[in-house]
């Protein structure tokens, strides 16, 4: 039972252009600043809540944070993830990347830092550096959800999005995300136009269905998720506050 728990607080999911080695530009970022609100709905009822935030640091990079809390029966949830970035343009490139998780059953967090033109990434939590080939377009498992955005703002007809995004030292794994269509959806946040995208893990018989509003300079309204055909959460847009 434990395992099924585990699965619902899993809230985590999504093209990638970044180039390396070129001029830094200083055009305005195409998303600015926010912080936005989620409930998390499991069975029809309201089970959490999730918080993605975008701010700009007094050192140029920015943090990219997304942290959910969980209560439901005897289980108990709290992740969050956080990764500084540097944004010039449309492209996002990781710098660092820390990941926690609190709760029943056994708690983990990780820590990494990116140098992708030195071809390095480096354990922080067991200071170890490893040389990496990284693809010019790199992501770590948070930065790829801003990027997609940038993408999806300039791409709006694209139909596939292909991110590879570093899980260890030794791995770059694919995430595949495909156009599921167009709906109008009524959220806690209102009514809201939507395109809905699709990425499918056969191996682990996962679905993961993401809404994305175009009104909202597409952040993400709502996000669905199935293992073996049963649903583990859904997630919903209550508010969005744009700070800057």
């Amino acid at each position: 039972m434990l395992k099924k728990l585990l699965c619902l607080s899993v809230f985590y999911g999504l093209l990638v252009t970044t180039v390396h080695g070129e001029e830094k530009t200083t055009a305005p970022i195409m998303v600015k600043p926010f912080i936005a609100n989620y409930t998390i709905i499991h069975k029809s009822k309201s089970v959490g809540t999730a918080t993605r935030e975008l701010k700009k640091l007094d050192n140029g990079l920015f943090e990219y944070s997304y942290q959910t809390s969980i209560e439901w029966l005897i289980f108990n949830d709290d992740r969050k993830e956080t990764s500084l970035v540097e944004i010039s343009g449309d492209h996002v490139t990781p710098v660092d990347y820390h990941y926690t998780r609190e709760g029943t059953g056994r708690d983990k967090s990780s820590h990494w830092q990116f140098d992708i033109d030195a071809s390095t990434a480096t354990n922080v939590e067991k200071n170890k550096s490893f040389t990496i080939e990284f693809p010019s377009n790199v992501q770590d498992s948070l930065s790829y959800h801003l990027q997609h955005r940038f993408n999806l703002i300039k791409h709006p007809e694209q139909k596939l999005f292909v991110y590879p995004v570093i899980k260890n030292e030794d791995q770059i794994k694919n995430y595949v995300y495909q156009y599921d269509g167009e709906e109008e959806l009524m959220l806690p946040y209102g009514l809201v136009k939507t395109i809905k995208l699709k990425r499918e893990v056969v191996e682990k018989k996962r679905v993961t269905y993401a809404w994305f509003a175009p009104e909202l300079d597409y952040l993400l309204v709502k996000l669905y998720q199935a293992k073996g055909g049963v649903e583990q959460f859904e997630a919903q847009l209550n508010t969005v506050t744009v700070t800057e």
